[in-house]
Order: C-alpha cells, then structure tokens, then sequence
C-alpha cells in the first residue's frame, strides 16, 4: 500500500493525439495480423472491421483523455495509485466500447452473464498490462532520477543549525546549518565532514565514530546512512543513478559521488514521498 502513495514523476503527455494514434494502431495490428478471439473465421473484410476497432479505440482514448486531463491537473500530487485508476478505467472504456461494436457488428444478444464475463477478463488483462507498464516506468524512472522523488525537508529546516561534537581533548566541535551539510565518511579513527561553506566546498575531519554522528543527528529523518562507511544528508541529493544493486548520489556542486549499498538500498527507498 506504500508503494501505491508514492509519487509518480511522470508529467501528463503533451503528445496526446499521437498517444491515441499509437493505442489505436496497437488494437488494429493485434486484430489484423494476429486475428485472435475467432476473429480469423470471419468471413467479411477484415482490414475494413480492424480499422473500425482501431478507430473506436482512438475515439474512447481521445474522450477518456479529455475527460481525464482536469482531474490530473487538479491533483496536486499525483500518486501511483492514480495513475494505476486511470489506465485500469481507461482499458475498460475502450473495452466496453469495442465489446457494443462488436455486439452491433456481428448481430449477438448482450446478455448479463456474457457483459460479467467480458468484465471479468477485461479486468484481469487490464490489471496485468497496468501493472507492467506503471513498474517498468516507474522503476525505470527510479533508477535515474530518484532525487526527484525524495521527500526533502529543506525549506522546514531553513533556520535549523547541528552540532557534530570532536572526541579529541583539543579538537573543536563543528557546527553548521543542517542545509549545508552534505555528507560524512567515516575514515579510520576520524571522520571526514563535507558540507557547503560560503558557496564553496568545504571539509573537515572531526575525531569522532561514524555511530557518534549519528547519534548527535539522530533527530533529522534526512540524515541517512547510506554505506558502513557513509552518512549523507538527503535533502542535498542533485542526482542518482544505479539500481536495486547500490546508488551513486551526487550532492549539489561536490565533485565526490556518494555510494548506497544494496544493503541500504530498501531503506533508501522508504524515503521516497
């Protein structure tokens, strides 16, 4: 159910018209070429019944898109589980418009049972196929662009300032807006501190434990440990690229990628709004 209220990234296609066209050619190839549900013992012109199917399906894509497009833009967030309803409701319009063609066309009687039936597989086929489309999308979309996903917590966090305190007798402790910090990796007996100061990048080694830095910054969801050894601040991440194997995350201006185990990976992803 998580999975369902998360983002989905993709904007509405402005090439609706051409998305019909390609719906359209889809039903006509699929009837024409393949000819299934005993459309090859038909007796009339096939290439003339396959075009009318095709252009049925093109006319319900056309209004359902019509109908459709407001909503979405109305929808502040638009969620997985939208776009889930809306292609789920949008097979079954093109399949019941094409079911009552079909019913005129070859001159059968719709009766209650045979309309249930009809349902029932239209609904089977229209979960898998959406199913299928919106994972490989969204996951696709994952891979490279997870940043956009993350739900960051900049701008709560504006006047927010941390403190990540040195365990040497003479060292000094750091302190720094929370926005500006960027990572921390562990390094032997130290740790090393990435952070933004005065636009530029800058770092500082603090004699600390990685665990003690997360102990003084336990209070900051958007701070994550993402490797054994790494620490980063998920409101700095500008890019990400990789799979369900490990990330590479790039953290504004830094020149340093950031890895993510695949350890971490799931963890990471409960981040995603």
């Amino acid at each position: 159910m998580k999975i369902l209220t998360r983002k989905y990234p993709f904007p509405q296609s402005g090439h609706w018209l051409r998305d019909c066209a390609m719906y359209c050619a889809i039903v006509f190839l699929i009837l024409y070429l393949l000819q299934p549900f005993g459309f090859s013992m038909y007796q009339g012109n096939k290439l003339l019944v396959s075009l009318l199917f095709g252009g049925v399906t093109f006319g319900c894509c056309l209004l359902f898109g019509l109908a459709e497009r407001p909503f979405h833009q109305r929808v502040a967030s638009w969620r997985i589980w939208h776009q889930a309803l809306t292609v789920l409701l949008m097979i079954l319009f093109v399949g019941i418009c094409n079911f009552l063609v079909c019913s005129v066309l070859f001159g059968f009687p719709i009766t209650f049972s045979m309309f249930l039936q009809f349902l029932y597989w239209t609904l089977i086929i229209g979960v898998i196929v959406t199913v299928c489309s919106i994972t490989l999308s969204y996951y696709r979309y994952l891979r490279n662009q997870l940043e956009t996903l993350l739900d960051k917590t900049t701008e709560q966090q504006m006047d927010i300032s941390v403190t990540i305190h040195d365990t040497n007798v003479r060292g000094n402790d750091l302190q720094l807006p929370i926005n500006d910090l960027l990572y921390i990796e562990a390094q032997k007996n130290n740790v090393a501190v990435s952070y933004v100061k005065e636009g530029k990048i800058a770092t500082t080694e603090l004699h600390t434990t990685l665990a003690a830095v997360l102990d003084d910054l336990k209070d900051y969801e958007n701070i994550f440990q993402c490797h054994r050894s790494f620490v980063v601040n998920l409101n700095n991440i500008s890019s990400a690229q990789g799979n369900s194997n490990g990330y590479q995350l790039k953290l504004g201006k830094c020149p340093a990628t950031v890895p993510v185990s695949r350890t971490y990976v799931p963890k990471l992803r409960s981040f995603i709004a």
